[in-house]
């Protein structure tokens, strides 16, 4: 199987930005769990277990310094995976036994994340079928249990389906919920749901994308008409033109009007057309009344009936760092580059100079919200948190190591980034004003401040674009 050995060294004058990142990396460590003889990242923050809608994304950022640990966050959902196809939506380890548990989704943040190991770990053979094996057999399932009334649209059956813990929109539906037929006597479950259709069409486009890895054509192009006939429905049937948004079904096929954030979601998993996802950007996500606050992205737009700012743990409303942890991947799919700086710079003064990592934000003062649940201690080292203070900085001041790419970042900040793999090496030197990359000690390009380069693994430029709206792509000049 893949391995891989990786490490990332971070160094500035900034006194916030160097002790958020030391304090991400120390408490990180203090994350990594022994689940049957193997390493894996838990959540953190008084969650002991790995999650599906958590964990895997998070070991896969964790992978550009412990390759080992972050892939068996992928590994372990795939080695639990059922008979009949369903992948646990947490894994816990109770009396010394790794437990995989079935009674819930839990969101669903696996098929890319995992195909970024792909590529980290070295291009296992092996690997890519038992992805592929994975993703087609959840798939599968999905479509044979989760449209239990036959309209051609997946259904959420409980809050912890889609992570949406004490929800206020889903009235009175269970938390978590193990049966294979739907709960029955609810007021909104089972609910026709636009995370649970992403869910699919995560599996199919990922499968597409095995396929042209692989070489097979025909595969690849089935599995994108799978996709986006997924897409095609979400659109036709969870998408209202008149407000610009998704909006789930519930039991009796009425649209439940709560603006949520959850087409930010979608568009992580890039279930969303890019006409649509504009402008859902455009006229609800930077609407400083709805999802723009002070600190940005509420879970439920804060203008909204059902928004609650609630401290403990609650997706009614306040700002979640999970939510800060996906919009990365969800923007950048959709080549919104400039609002990603905005994000990070939001999220780390938050946090600020206490560096104590939560899961929740009030929206209107930035406020952390220490308290997870009642009677627990005050939270800390929460491992969404963690890690996008951690993503974040190597998107803006750094470099990632993206599959077959490499994005570096040179919003103005006086530092230094080196992110190494197998032996070999990929550094930017930033003054703050003109930032240096270098691959393996040589010199690849010079570029002027607040950009995103994105270059091939030996330093070839192949696209610039802009992080702050001032910046000049032209100036990136190639040595």
């Amino acid at each position: 199987m893949m391995q891989a050995n990786t490490g990332v060294r971070f160094e500035t004058k900034d006194p916030l930005l160097s002790q958020l990142v030391k304090q991400a990396e120390e408490k990180c460590r203090l994350n990594i769990k022994n689940f049957g003889g193997d390493p894996v990242l838990v959540e953190g923050g008084g969650y002991e277990k790995i999650w599906l809608e958590t964990q895997p994304m998070g070991g896969a950022m964790y992978a550009s310094r412990d390759f080992a640990t972050g892939l068996n966050n992928s590994l372990m959902f795939m080695r639990h995976q059922r008979a009949d196809g369903r992948i646990p939506g947490s894994i816990a380890v109770i009396d010394g036994k790794v437990v995989p548990q079935f009674n819930k989704f839990q969101g669903f943040c696996f098929p890319e994340p995992a195909l970024d190991l792909y590529y980290l770990g070295g291009k296992d053979a092996e690997y890519l079928a038992q992805l592929a094996k994975t993703l087609e057999a959840f798939d599968a399932y999905l479509w044979c249990v989760r449209d239990s009334d036959g309209d051609g649209c997946l259904e959420t059956w409980c809050k912890y389906d889609t992570g949406e813990d004490h929800a206020m929109r889903y009235a009175d539906a269970p938390d978590p919920w193990e049966e294979e037929t739907p709960p029955q006597g609810c007021t909104a479950v089972p609910i026709a749901s636009m995370d649970v259709m992403s869910y699919s069409y995560a599996c199919r486009e990922t499968l597409a994308e095995i396929a042209r890895i692989s070489g097979d054509a025909e595969a690849q192009a089935q599995w994108a008409a799978k996709a986006k006939a997924v897409q095609d429905k979400m659109v036709s049937y969870l998408w209202d033109d008149a407000r610009g948004a998704m909006f789930d079904r519930d039991k009796n096929h009425n649209q439940m009007p709560t603006l949520i954030h959850n087409t930010l979601r979608c568009m992580y998993w890039h279930s969303l057309p890019d006409a649509l996802a504009e402008r859902f950007v455009k006229e609800h996500l930077l609407n400083p009344q709805e999802f723009w606050t002070k600190m940005p992205l509420p879970s439920v737009a804060a203008n909204d009936p059902l928004f609650r700012n609630v401290t403990t743990n609650n997706w009614s409303g306040q700002a979640e760092a999970l939510t800060y942890q996906r919009a990365i991947r969800a923007l950048e799919n959709y080549g919104m580059y400039e609002l990603i700086p905005q994000l990070g710079q939001k999220l780390m003064q938050a946090i600020g100079p206490q560096c104590r990592f939560v899961q929740q934000y009030d929206p209107f003062t930035g406020e952390p919200s220490v308290i997870c649940e009642p009677g627990q201690p005050p939270q800390d080292a929460y491992g969404p948190a963690m890690l996008s203070v951690l993503e974040y900085t190597a998107r803006m001041y750094g470099v990632s190591l993206v599959r077959d790419t490499v994005v570096w970042g040179t919003c103005p900040l006086e530092c230094r980034y080196t992110q190494a793999l197998n032996g070999r090496s990929w550094e930017i030197v930033n003054s703050g004003h003109e930032a240096e990359a270098f691959v393996d000690g040589r010199k690849v390009f010079t570029a002027g401040p607040g950009l995103r380069i994105t270059t091939d693994l030996d330093g070839n430029i192949l696209g610039t674009a802009r992080y702050l709206p001032d910046a000049d792509p032209a100036q990136v000049t190639p040595q």
